[in-house]
């Protein structure tokens, strides 16, 4: 009768964690042009904050801050959203995809599907195209507050977030 009674404990706490793991969106890994990025960001504005943060696999800075970024976006989740944009080809889409899942990643990111400099210059103005880079919108306006190419300290990404999310001031 123990046994039973310990199957059946056993038996409910699977069926627990399944179900907790089926209400979890799986990554939805989108092809996007610039526009689509913008208008991405565009549908948060009055809502949350938005970190955009441009990666690939195959750069080395991008992956070890990438750990961060997820943990921040876990931190801030009430009140920013972060959106990952790949940078890698559209050959290397399932390695992406499978880098995300890896790093726990749900809901929507992007993969660029875009000429480099086209869309390099549709999203910002002083990007070089340098991976990682990062901007952050703010909360009311979705204007830029902030944005960095390279790898930088988590204090950047808060300070940043923190100044999208209360200030909203435009940069």
């Amino acid at each position: 009768m123990k046994m039973y009674r310990l199957f059946k404990r056993i038996g409910i706490f699977i069926l627990y964690l399944l179900s907790y793991s089926c209400l979890q969106p799986p990554v939805d890994l989108q092809e996007a042009t610039a526009d689509d990025i913008i208008t991405a960001v565009a549908q948060y504005k009055g809502k949350k904050a938005v970190l955009v943060n441009y990666w690939a696999t195959w750069c080395a800075p991008c992956v070890e801050e990438f750990p961060m970024v997820m943990e921040l976006s876990k931190e801030y989740a009430d009140e920013a959203v972060v959106l990952f944009v790949s940078g890698d080809w559209l050959d290397q889409k399932e390695s992406a995809l499978e880098f995300l899942e890896k790093h726990g990643v749900k809901g929507l990111s992007f993969i660029k599907n875009q000429k480099d400099n086209e869309f390099i210059n549709g999203i910002h103005k002083n990007w070089s195209g340098a991976l990682p880079f990062t901007i952050v919108y703010d909360k009311n306006s979705g204007n830029v507050v902030d944005s960095w190419e390279a790898k930088k300290p988590e204090s950047r990404f808060i300070e940043a977030l923190n100044k999208a999310i209360n200030e909203g001031v435009k940069s």
